[in-house]
């Protein structure tokens, strides 16, 4: 595997979604809870997603409940959450893990291709240029305002 574009994930509905579909945009790969400190992060995900979608943005979440079973909802649990609490708009796929044996093999690689160090928590996040590499890994306490410069400089390249 030589870039994101080369994986395909589980969409919430089971079916398969390949990420090369997404070629030529930025994406924003985000593991994500619907209980955790950090859960108030969706809105500013959401805001990006919004903001700079026409320039090619997609932001990208992907459930885990590997830390502190902060994610123990249903994909339709999530889903429900996700639109009613912070209007998300963005692609919610099924529940993955991003670390261990089991860990879904796109994030075995941007693990593996951003030192191979574990998800740190919910809410870590992975900029991804529009051809398909990585830019920047962002620890899950950094906030989506926080990011906006990056992205803004990721879409302009």
């Amino acid at each position: 595997m030589t870039s994101v574009h080369d994986f395909s994930v589980s969409q919430a509905d089971g079916s398969s979604k390949a990420l090369a579909d997404y070629d030529g945009q930025v994406l924003l790969i985000v593991n994500v809870a619907s209980k955790c400190g950090l859960t108030p992060q969706y809105e500013g995900l959401e805001v990006l997603q919004r903001e700079y979608g026409a320039q090619g943005l997609q932001v990208l979440g992907f459930p885990c409940n590997q830390f502190a079973g902060q994610e123990p909802g249903t994909a339709e649990e999530i889903a429900e959450f996700c639109s009613a609490t912070y209007g998300v708009t963005f692609p919610v796929f099924a529940k993955i893990e991003v670390n261990g044996d089991d860990a879904d093999p796109l994030y075995g690689y941007l693990r593996g291709e951003t030192g191979g160090a574990d998800i740190e928590w919910n809410f870590a996040k992975f900029l991804i240029g529009r051809d398909g590499q990585i830019v920047r890994r962002i620890g899950p306490r950094t906030t989506p305002e926080e990011i906006t410069g990056d992205v803004q400089q990721a879409l302009a390249a």
